[in-house]
């Protein structure tokens, strides 16, 4: 039962407690200490609560360059003060992630697939639950290849499913598969498409996107070392992908989205397209055209962290 609060009239209200970050782990309990390795952290060498505690946004991202750049932009939108060249690598202490805090805003690198990714995302999910972080938004930002779109949209996911087009993860535990659903917040994508079309030259789409274990077979490339397909039998496939919802391919998302489900948390994707994969398979667009491709995601999280904020009109 929530908690009972006397309001101004005198009579009883009950207090709305915002949701804490869960753990499904019964064992951490018994831990006198938690070392979050990879990030270079641990509970009894750092104030989780007070470094932390504060944080509501986390948007992750692959590149650890890209995660930086954005922590830079974040101070900049939000108007912190101080210098942006002062913000500084919260895990240097290792080389497996990059993370970078501003604000309320929690930015960092997750690698490339989905073993990097859960790595990280086991850790930071510890990490948000030892610092009591409550009503906390996660964004996945990134690149993807287009599946009947043109490069530049943004697609924010509507459900993230395997090359199967199923929407769940398979993950193997003791020789076990235990399958988990991977449907993301709805009102979380209704809301970032809302604030795309309040953004100028943001195409945006809500869509389904598959995560796959490779760049290259994996998604149907021609382009690979090994190849055992034809053209058509990789046009057929993309044709089902596309009928089956599939907006954008990239090599994250089901985890990602499992996992902030059984942990609570608030999650989106949102990744634009480089390429539209029916037209072909490798990356030829300018780097400068690329560069302002990668800020669209950004800039749309952006937005919606700054409203959340009620720094945004």
């Amino acid at each position: 039962m929530a908690p009972i609060l006397l309001n101004c009239m005198g009579t009883e209200q009950e207090e709305y407690i915002k949701p804490q970050v869960h753990v499904k782990n019964p064992h951490l309990d018994l831990m006198e200490e938690d070392i979050l390795y990879h990030f270079n952290l641990g509970t009894k060498t750092h104030n989780l609560p007070e470094m932390f505690g504060d944080v509501k946004f986390v948007c992750v991202g692959g590149s650890a360059n890209r995660m930086r750049a954005f922590a830079k932009f974040m101070h900049q939108e939000l108007g912190l003060p101080g210098n942006t060249d002062e913000i500084t690598d919260i895990c240097e202490g290792t080389d497996r992630y990059s993370m970078y805090k501003v604000g309320p805003v929690l930015s960092i690198s997750h690698g490339m697939g989905v073993p990097s990714i859960s790595i990280m995302l086991h850790e930071l999910i510890k990490l948000l639950h030892h610092a009591s972080c409550r009503d906390v938004n996660i964004f996945r930002i990134g690149t993807s290849g287009g599946v009947g779109l043109a490069p530049g949209t943004v697609v924010v996911t509507d459900k993230a499913v395997d090359s199967f087009f199923r929407p769940q993860f398979d993950q193997v535990v003791l020789g076990k598969v235990i399958v988990r659903s991977t449907e993301l917040d709805a009102d979380l994508a209704d809301e970032l498409l809302q604030y795309s079309r309040e953004m100028p030259d943001l195409p945006t789409v809500i869509g389904n996107t598959m995560c796959t274990y490779d760049f290259y077979e994996g998604q149907g490339r021609l382009d690979g070392a090994l190849c055992s397909f034809s053209t058509e039998e990789k046009l057929e496939y993309l044709r089902k992908a596309y009928d089956a919802g599939v907006r954008n391919i990239e090599m994250e998302s089901t985890v990602f989205a499992a996992m902030c489900r059984v942990c609570n948390l608030k999650a989106a994707v949102v990744c634009v397209t480089l390429l539209n994969r029916f037209d072909g398979d490798q990356i030829s667009t300018p780097h400068e055209v690329l560069v302002e491709y990668q800020q669209r995601p950004q800039c749309l999280v952006a937005q919606f962290i700054k409203k959340r904020l009620g720094l945004q009109a």
